[in-house]
């Protein structure tokens, strides 16, 4: 059986360094000879349709793009420092990175998914998953900002994550690799039956998207590797692929692809809900971070929650089946109207489609092929819509266009392939550059998908852009779907390794943007809202300077008696009420580097002079024709010496 596996690897390591190495690309007489450059070209001055939120990967961060037009507007840190907008380095969201692990500077961001009500995109939030030490954050599409993070604890690889129920009751985050639970010191090899997988379901406030742990489902020892929720008749089931059904612990390449199928879990996170509303489930005992970042005060707090609240399948009898796909499957796709649910088995030469309405009809004539560890397992052909028969090779993720068509992509072949809900007939296949990984259709993880385009997120670029050395930056390409056939139009390059993107109408988010913060609404401890009350304090060996900004002065402008060894705090407020107007601020030898302020906003940084001198301070952006002139002086004196405190005004 093993070399058999080999056999089918090897197959398919040729099938992409075939593909990989330029096979039917288009060249100078393809599609990219038409009108196609008119088609992305947005003019000076006029705005993208569409906003897309495409993940960082490895970079921790989520940038956004514009569609057509591809292009960048702004990368926004998540699970990682950004020294251009201080996060992470001031004090404000210093505490956003806490964990149960100290200080966690960087993560692995995967699955953006946008905030929905009644089924479709509303633009308010995008949650994206920490994958390597487990964490949901929660963006505000209002100011474009992270302002909240939670930890999840007893899992590891939170990768089935972080996809919302159709009225953002929840956002799910699934375990990758099963852990003991709770962690515990024990030999590697007794893993199966010893180590389980956590689906943890994260209420959202539906006034202001808070975020809290409402229970966690604790599964057999699979991996869990994507999910997406029920909608429509489906509504209050959630769904998650898995692998390593043979609960493997080492060589996963070849031990964990016996099983002819893996199995798709479907979860009715209704009936647990009930259940766990009616006092059912156990606290146990936990450790994890709770981030909040609050725009009124413009800081970060980290709380340490103590416990969770879990919940064993078998204490719910009907709330867990498990439905057999073949083989190794990954994406976990459910189309608008909530009827199919798609299952892409990595190693399998088809998809397999499953059908809601059949599975229910199954639960309820007790159609069942044994169990894992009490949990039902759903006859295979009982629970099939469908087989999308040989669409191509190494088959990923599937999304929808709100017209009957779901699109998906093959890795291996490098291809997204078109196909019809209901027949599982292949209508066209467009070639990709190069091993496309996801693919994002505005809106098409939602009841009512905007279907005119589709971006493929592809993991080798090659020679698709100029080289610039071993590592060439991951490729997306954008291929019209308005008609019967799709159409390249576009390669942009992308930040870091997208491994998912959400995608939504920009009239839904932009007239939500905000563009100041209200100097009368600022209620950090340490604003200064108006040149007066600007000052020096000193506390011990403590300096607290309390600076205003504004074109194009600093005040105060000149410190004296700050001394070697003190603890130097810039607290500084910018007083432009100007959209689109921030400041920046920075001081030779500062940690912090800069900080980068938005008008109405305070931020801190901390500075520690090491030796005597007069030390220049200055605006590191470009905000008036007197910009240069933004500057002042910071004198540090010996520790033993006397220098007096002061300062000038400027005035």
């Amino acid at each position: 059986m093993k070399k058999t596996i080999y056999s089918f690897l090897a197959l398919f390591t040729l099938a992409s360094f075939f593909f990989a190495c330029g096979e039917g690309q288009q060249g100078s007489n393809g599609a990219l000879t038409s009108n196609a450059a008119e088609r992305v070209y947005v003019a000076p001055g006029e705005h993208d349709e569409f906003y897309a939120f495409i993940s960082g990967g490895f970079s921790g961060q989520l940038s956004v793009y514009g569609l057509p037009s591809g292009r960048l507007f702004k990368v926004i840190p998540v699970f990682s420092q950004d020294a251009e907008k201080a996060w992470g380095y001031n004090e404000e969201t210093k505490p956003m990175l806490n964990t149960s692990h100290g200080f966690v500077p960087w993560d692995d961001s995967h699955h953006p998914d946008i905030s929905q009500t009644n089924g479709e995109l509303d633009g308010r939030y995008v949650f994206i998953n920490g994958n390597n030490t487990p964490r949901i954050a929660k963006i505000d599409l209002s100011v474009f900002e992270t302002t909240e993070i939670i930890e999840i604890p007893n899992s590891a690889g939170n990768h089935s994550s972080a996809f919302v129920t159709e009225n953002t009751e929840y956002v799910v985050a699934g375990t990758r690799f099963s852990v003991p639970v709770p962690q515990r010191d024990m030999p590697i090899n007794e893993y199966k039956g010893n180590f389980k997988g956590a689906l943890t379901f994260i209420s959202v406030d539906p006034e202001d998207g808070g975020m809290n742990i409402k229970f966690q489902l604790i599964m057999p020892g699979f991996d869990y590797d994507l999910s997406h929720p029920g909608r429509g008749a489906s509504h209050g089931w959630f769904f998650f692929t898995t692998y390593n059904s043979e609960e493997a612990n080492s060589l996963l390449e070849v031990n964990a692809s016996q099983n002819d199928k893996d199995f798709i879990a479907a979860v009715n996170w209704k009936k647990i809900e009930e259940f766990v509303n009616n006092g059912g489930g156990t606290k146990m005992p936990a450790n994890y971070a709770h981030n909040v970042y609050d725009d009124n005060t413009h800081m970060a707090t980290s709380t340490m929650e103590k416990e969770v609240l879990v919940v064993n399948p078998a204490e719910v009898p009907g709330a867990v089946y498990l439905l057999p796909t073949p083989k190794s499957p990954h994406g976990c796709d459910v189309d608008p109207s909530g009827e199919y649910i798609i299952g892409a088995g990595k190693l399998s030469a088809d998809i397999t489609v499953h059908s809601f309405t059949k599975m229910l009809d199954a639960i309820e004539n007790q159609k069942f092929d044994g169990d894992a560890y009490g949990i039902p397992i759903l006859s295979f052909e009982d629970v099939r819509a469908g087989t999308v028969s040989q669409p191509g090779l190494g088959p990923l993720h599937t999304e929808f266009d709100g017209q009957g068509n779901a699109y998906t992509t093959f890795f291996i072949s490098s291809e997204v392939v078109k196909w019809k809900l209901g027949t599982w007939e292949v209508v066209d296949r467009q070639p990709c550059f190069y091993s496309v990984g996801h693919l994002m259709i505005p809106g098409g993880n939602s009841r009512k998908p905007f279907g005119k385009y589709v971006v493929a997120m592809n993991k080798i670029t090659k020679d698709r852009y100029l080289p610039t050395g071993p590592e060439v930056t991951q490729s997306a390409q954008l291929y019209d779907i308005s008609g019967e056939k799709m159409e390249l139009l576009l390669d942009f390059p992308t930040v870091g390794e997208p491994h998912y993107a959400a995608g939504i109408a920009a009239d839904i988010v932009k007239e939500r943007s905000r563009k100041i913060f209200e100097l009368q609404n600022n209620k950090h401890p340490f604003a200064v809202t108006s040149d007066a009350d600007a000052r020096v304090e000193r506390k011990g060996n403590e300096v607290h300077i309390y600076m205003t900004m504004i074109r194009s002065h600093f005040n105060p402008d000149n410190i004296e008696g700050v001394k070697v060894g003190d603890k130097v705090f810039f607290h500084v407020t910018n007083l432009e009420q100007d959209y689109d107007v921030p400041h920046g601020i920075s001081v030779i030898g500062a940690n912090t580097s800069e900080l980068l302020i938005m008008p109405g906003q305070t931020e801190s940084f901390v500075w520690e002079p090491k030796q005597p001198g007069v030390w220049p301070f200055y605006c590191t952006d470009f905000c008036s024709a007197l910009h240069q002139e933004m500057q002042g002086y910071i004198r540090v004196s010996p520790a033993a010496s006397g220098t007096e405190l002061k300062w000038s005004l400027g005035e």
